[in-house]
């Protein structure tokens, strides 16, 4: 028998892996059946379609990164996210839009062929860079429904003033960019369609900062030394992945829950997988409040107060992670329950399954472990923490150049 070509193959593993989510604008309703079809496509690319796998092991970038002709095949992207934000289908219904101007000079009446110009458009776009560049924007980046920034072919920096914001709008892709030393805004404009004009109050000075959003999907990208968080979500918003990217040398890294007290964050699903915390961090690894969180298969080589934390009884459900603790012996514990009494965060639902603890790493686990809540913090199967090093190694945003692969 003749081994199928590959041309052939990648067919057959687009029919039966990737077929289009449906586009949806609420938060995943049923985690037990993202979890079930989750596990059923990654265990039916095993058995069919194994030989195709790059052998990274990680399921996103096995996903597209074979692919040689990926730069024709952009938007096949979206077919390849998981975990909560795996309906996030950006603008892969739509045209390509060349970003040409790395200018930003009209922040109200934004330039064709600027970023800016491009994320405020209300049809779904998916946007890509005719060249590197770096965008040193005015005033935050606020962005319209259905849109994917994809950096892959050009090495894009958004540096030196306000960055990404998502708020109140669904459907984003935000794909290897350089975002770091973001800074916060003056006055800044909000979105009203047909136009981008107004004024509201200055922008906290986040990477990426989700306010009311969902179906979001931050993917390999590489984020520093902003002045808030590096990738924060807040105010209702939910179904989101925040995979494959390099975060280093900041202090609070990830906030999802906007207050003790805003209760409509109950409803908030976050997957954290694949994610490479590095060098210079200090704590938020996330910081949780009230929802749900699957933190899985991520590699934690640097924290100085404490990786995971949270408050307003989170579930977080730890799995095949690899925590290598600094040196200090006062932060060996990964987890910090704040702003509660033990006789209180005993009864959350923390816990850690098959994670790799290193250097003394400990895990303070707490609650019943009552299934369904694990259910609703449960959106794929994690691989062994063994495994962790080859699934994170490409973290980051990527090299890819025109005309080879990825």
């Amino acid at each position: 028998m003749s081994i199928p070509s590959v041309s052939l193959c990648f067919f057959l593993f687009c029919l039966l892996f990737l077929s289009p989510a449906l586009i949806s604008s609420s938060p995943v309703q049923d985690p037990e059946s993202v979890v079930q079809e989750v596990h059923r496509k990654l265990n039916a690319s095993r058995r069919n379609l194994g030989y195709l796998s790059c052998g990274t092991g990680n399921p996103i970038d096995d996903c597209w990164r074979c692919d040689p002709n990926w730069e024709k095949n952009r938007q096949r992207l979206a077919d390849c996210a998981i975990g909560f934000g795996k309906n996030a289908v950006g603008g892969r219904d739509g045209k390509i839009y060349v970003v040409t101007d790395p200018s930003d000079q009209d922040p109200v009446n934004p330039k064709p062929g600027t970023l800016r110009h491009a994320v405020i458009q209300d049809e779904p776009l998916w946007i890509i860079f005719a060249r590197d560049m770096t965008i040193q924007l005015k005033e935050e980046l606020i962005m319209n429904s259905f849109k994917t920034i994809d950096g892959r072919g050009a090495s894009v920096h958004i540096a030196g003033g306000p960055c990404i914001t998502i708020q109140f709008v669904t459907n984003i892709i935000i794909h290897g960019l350089h975002i770091h030393d973001c800074k916060q805004g003056g006055n800044a404009m909000v979105r009203d369609s047909p136009k981008h004009y107004g004024w509201r109050t200055v922008s906290d000075g986040d990477g990426v900062s989700i306010f009311g959003g969902t179906h979001i999907w931050v993917d390999h990208c590489s984020l520093s030394n902003c002045q808030d968080g590096l990738v924060d979500a807040i105010h209702g918003s939910s179904a989101i992945t925040i995979s494959n990217n390099y975060m280093t040398h900041h202090d609070k890294v990830m906030l999802l829950g906007h207050s003790d007290s805003y209760t409509q964050d109950k409803n908030m699903q976050v997957t954290i997988a694949f994610n490479h915390f590095g060098e210079g961090l200090v704590q938020r690894m996330p910081r949780c409040r009230h929802g749900y969180f699957h933190v899985v298969n991520n590699d934690y080589t640097h924290w100085e107060m404490y990786a995971i934390g949270g408050s307003a009884g989170p579930t977080i459900n730890s799995q095949g992670n690899r925590f290598v603790a600094p040196d200090d012996r006062f932060s060996k514990e990964v987890t910090k329950y704040e702003d509660a009494p033990q006789s209180e965060w005993k009864n959350w639902n923390w816990r850690s399954e098959g994670d790799l603890m290193v250097n003394g790493a400990f895990f303070t686990p707490s609650g019943a472990g009552a299934s369904s809540s694990y259910a609703k913090a449960s959106s794929l199967g994690a691989k062994p923490s063994s495994l962790v090093g080859s699934i994170t190694g490409a973290s980051g945003a990527l090299n890819c150049r025109r005309g080879s692969r990825c």
